[in-house]
């Protein structure tokens, strides 16, 4: 007999010392890598560097504190109660004490907008209040890019690891893509894991030497690898990669942001010699075709309306919606001056997302695929009550299960966007500027559209009350909102 396999156990009572101790690893980890921006501010000479060694020292001080405080000489299997709690703190945790440099660093941002840029970071969302990037210290510029690369490999163990265990917006569906031992091809979870950590790594390096080559600095290749890969965004420059004015950089970028939004599990497939994986998923089918669909209207848009022509608009637009469809948040080309139906092509893009097991956000290809099934087989019941229609993904029938987790994940998704906005709005701000920030926080994409949050802008006007939704918000959405919201029932919390 094999090992046994680690499975969920009901638990009366939240035993937190478990979570403690991999919150202290966690922690640990995160204030030890505060000290490559220490490095990078002492190699060029800046002051910063203390603001960082400080940091580190207090941060892995805190989480070796908690480590020892959780471990335990029993091996413990993680409840299903104590992966929600374990889930949500982590990134909470991480956040605040990856906003500790970013108020005591020359930025000197306030505690509110500290942690809206490194939740930002940490969610791989991209959204911004520092300005005048180009002048800021190296160490701030990496640490923001670190952040990307450091969330975006913790995402897609989330998506993998724990959200299909947790049955959350029917990422079930997906159990069997970490866990299948009928293909001889899909190693066990230790080699799964060494494998996406591979693929991850070779994506950041081939990346950042593609970048390299294509004219950028050393320091600015690396920078915005991490962000790439991890779709996340921040750049070294406030015009993000418009300020290379590369057509080459352009297409590089398009490229590796195609990269990051597949699913990683693929990439380990390719690696054992199955290729034809990669393309004959059903969800990365559906997302490539999409990017294809709205890049032809989009260049038509361009086209018709006088704005470009030829292969600038085309490469325009292909680097717009992969930029938003996977969540990056690169800005090009400031496309809120291409007029209102782009802007309305844009807004809907921010909605949908990439693919599961990736680093983007926001809906997720699978779950479109799913409504859509969905619609298309209540349509035929109208039309033949008596029919038998099963709802179909990749070709395969689906569960009851699957379907209505999927549907609730859609209600409660355009639901928090519409409760953010209507906030937002009440608060002062125009429809466009709190619509665009409400959707581009949830679903982590990063710019959102008009004169106050769009791609040649940054958060920075925003007061702090609409600071901290936002940073809620971007929680919410990169844990798939039920990871977060349950943990507001009564009932969660109940003996």
């Amino acid at each position: 007999m094999g090992p046994r396999r680690a499975e969920w156990s009901p638990d009366p009572v939240i035993d937190f010392r478990p979570i403690a101790a991999i919150l202290g690893v966690l922690l640990a980890v995160l204030g030890t890598t505060m000290m490559i921006p220490a490095m990078v501010d002492l190699v060029a000479g800046r002051g910063d560097f203390l603001a960082y060694a400080a940091s580190s020292v207090i941060t892995v001080f805190v989480g070796l504190s908690l480590w020892l405080a959780g471990r335990s000489s029993e091996v413990q299997r993680l409840s299903l109660r104590q992966a929600f709690v374990l889930t949500t703190l982590s990134w909470l945790l991480l956040s605040a004490f990856a906003a500790v440099p970013f108020m005591w660093a020359e930025s000197n941002l306030s505690f509110a907008d500290a942690y809206f840029e490194a939740m930002s970071g940490l969610t791989t969302t991209g959204a911004t209040v520092i300005g005048g990037l180009d002048h800021r210290p190296p160490g701030l510029l990496i640490w923001r890019a670190f952040l990307h690369w450091y969330g975006g490999i913790g995402i897609i163990v989330l998506a993998i690891a724990l959200l299909p265990m947790m049955q959350i917006g029917g990422m079930q569906l997906f159990r069997a893509e970490s866990s299948d031992k009928s293909e001889k091809l899909l190693p066990r979870a230790a080699q799964m894991a060494k494998g996406i950590l591979a693929s991850y790594i070779f994506l950041t390096f081939a990346c950042a030497l593609t970048y390299a080559f294509c004219g950028m600095s050393v320091f600015d290749a690396v920078a915005h690898a991490m962000a790439t890969i991890s779709t996340g965004g921040f750049s070294t420059h406030d015009a993000s990669i418009g300020y290379f004015n590369s057509p080459a950089i352009e297409y590089a970028a398009i490229f590796f942001m195609l990269s990051g939004s597949l699913p990683f599990v693929l990439y380990v497939r390719v690696l054992a010699g199955d290729f034809s994986r990669l393309f004959a998923n059903a969800e990365v089918r559906l997302f490539l075709t999409l990017v294809a669909l709205f890049t032809v209207v989009s260049t038509v848009q361009q086209v018709s309306g006088g704005i470009n022509q030829g292969e600038t608009a085309l490469r325009n637009a292909l680097f717009n919606v992969v930029s938003i469809m996977s969540t990056t948040g690169f800005v090009a080309d400031d496309y809120t001056n291409w007029g209102p139906p782009t802007e309305a092509l844009y807004f809907i893009l921010l909605f949908l997302g990439a693919c599961t097991g990736s680093t983007a956000g926001g809906m997720k290809a699978f779950r479109v695929a799913v409504l859509g099934s969905a619609l298309k087989q209540h349509l035929k019941r109208v039309i033949y009550p008596n029919g038998v229609f099963p709802v179909v993904y990749g070709g395969k029938p689906i569960g009851d299960d699957v379907v209505a987790s999927v549907l609730s994940f859609a209600f409660l998704y355009l639901t928090s966007f519409m409760l953010i906005a209507i906030a937002i709005n009440i608060l002062g701000f125009d429809l466009v500027t709190a619509f665009s920030a409400s959707i581009t926080a949830v679903a982590n994409v990063g710019p959102g559209l008009g004169p106050v949050v769009g791609p040649a802008q940054n958060f920075a006007t925003l007061p702090d009350h609409v600071i901290w939704l936002l940073s809620f918000g971007m929680l919410a959405g990169r844990l798939e909102l039920f990871t977060v919201l349950v943990l507001f029932l009564p009932s969660f919390w109940r003996r």
